[in-house]
């Protein structure tokens, strides 16, 4: 009998490599709650990218030409009837200044943004939202500010404040932990070619 018992017993796993080592990413020596942690922001990532995904379509624009144009009407009331360069769009939303021109232009063609060369600086040019795209976005709201407050619902004034604070810290710590990956990532081919 003991030989059948233990004939079927498997072994236990072994422990999986930890994928933090900074102590305030640790409990209990565990990286299953940072684990756990990076799984719920990407999945709430990934439902905020299909609410602005459906906000878009419902005025005809895909989810990254909805963002585009929200960052330039939010830009624009921030700088004023100048309005706002390709690069401060691209650095907002960002993506690559080629390919926010290749979006910009889209919005061009659907007379949504307006573009106009600089006086100031003929190289540059600035952008502007229409007053079609400011109708359209202003109908929106009928839905989107519902959305919103159902996507946030369970944030009191006080936790939406330490979170955006964060959030504002993790975009910039993610940007550099990508050129992190980078020379990581080139060191390891070079490493494993030689």
């Amino acid at each position: 009998m003991a030989g059948k018992r233990a004939a079927t017993e498997q072994p236990a796993p072994a422990a999986r490599p930890l994928t933090v080592s900074r102590p305030e990413l640790l409990k209990d020596g565990s990286d299953r709650a940072f684990r756990h942690f990076v799984h719920d922001t990407l999945a709430f990532s990934a439902r905020i990218q299909e609410v602005r995904g459906r906000l878009g379509g419902l005025i005809g624009l895909t989810s990254t030409q909805y963002t585009i144009l929200i960052t330039i009407a939010h830009l624009a009331h921030l700088a004023g009837p100048a309005g706002v360069g390709i690069n401060a769009v691209a650095e907002h939303v960002h993506l690559s200044g080629a390919f926010v021109t290749i979006e910009v232009n889209k919005l061009v063609a659907k007379k949504l943004v307006s573009k106009e060369t600089s006086a100031e600086d003929r190289r540059r040019v600035n952008l502007t939202i229409t007053a079609k795209a400011r109708g359209l976005l202003d109908e929106l709201t009928v839905v989107q500010a519902p959305v919103n407050d159902a996507l946030f619902g369970d944030l009191t004034a006080e936790e939406f404040d330490i979170l955006r604070t964060i959030m504002t810290r993790l975009v910039e710590t993610a940007g550099r932990s990508l050129h992190l990956f980078d020379f990581l990532a080139s060191d390891a081919r070079t490493g494993s070619a030689g």
